[in-house]
């Protein structure tokens, strides 16, 4: 299974399930009763989440979404549908529109082992092609958003994550001033 196609799409999401400093992050989207779990990293949904929120209102300058693709979206499921067994682990995610549908390809790419750590010929790698309105991209950033929000605070100092355990925060080494 090489590639996989989701077209369209009618549930996007991600969401994070454990404990912070212990969560796995996951893209989850369906088109129908088929659905496509796919492991990914909490920087690649706040990236995602970030770039979105820039690049989204560009595309919307120069067409406005659908009104009943962004209600359709507001009122979309967000929390993550069972079974939770991802298709694989997520190297690469890369965006591009078509205009002439008005939907975003989103393509996802499963993360290969280094030619070095692993030696023998390696298969081509699978990949996920959803095919997305604006608006569900929209509310999937929005979300995005939130679910890294709510991991662990960050240092203001070095920007690492904060554990309950303690912190060793690198500013604080000697070799940058402090903040304060």
């Amino acid at each position: 299974m090489p590639s996989r196609e989701l077209d369209p799409v009618t549930r996007l999401t991600a969401d994070a399930v454990g404990e912070p400093g212990q969560r796995t992050f996951y893209l989850q989207a369906a088109s129908g009763a088929d659905q496509v779990t796919l492991l990914v990293e909490k920087e690649q949904v706040r990236r995602l989440a970030e770039n979105l929120e820039t690049w989204l209102p560009e595309l919307a300058a120069g067409r406005p979404e659908d009104p009943a693709e962004a209600a359709a979206a507001e009122a979309g499921v967000l929390a993550l549908a069972e079974p939770l067994e991802p298709d694989f682990r997520v190297g690469q995610l890369s965006l591009s529109y078509d205009e002439e549908r008005d939907r975003v390809l989103v393509i996802a790419t499963e993360l290969q082992a280094d030619e070095e750590e692993e030696p023998l010929e390696l298969a081509d790698p699978l990949e996920v092609r959803l095919l997305v309105t604006r608006a569900q991209l929209r509310v999937l950033a929005r979300h995005g958003a939130e679910v890294v929000a709510r991991g662990r605070p960050l240092c203001p100092l070095c920007g690492n994550p904060l554990d309950p355990t303690g912190h060793i925060c690198p500013a604080q080494n000697g070799q940058r001033p402090s903040a304060t």
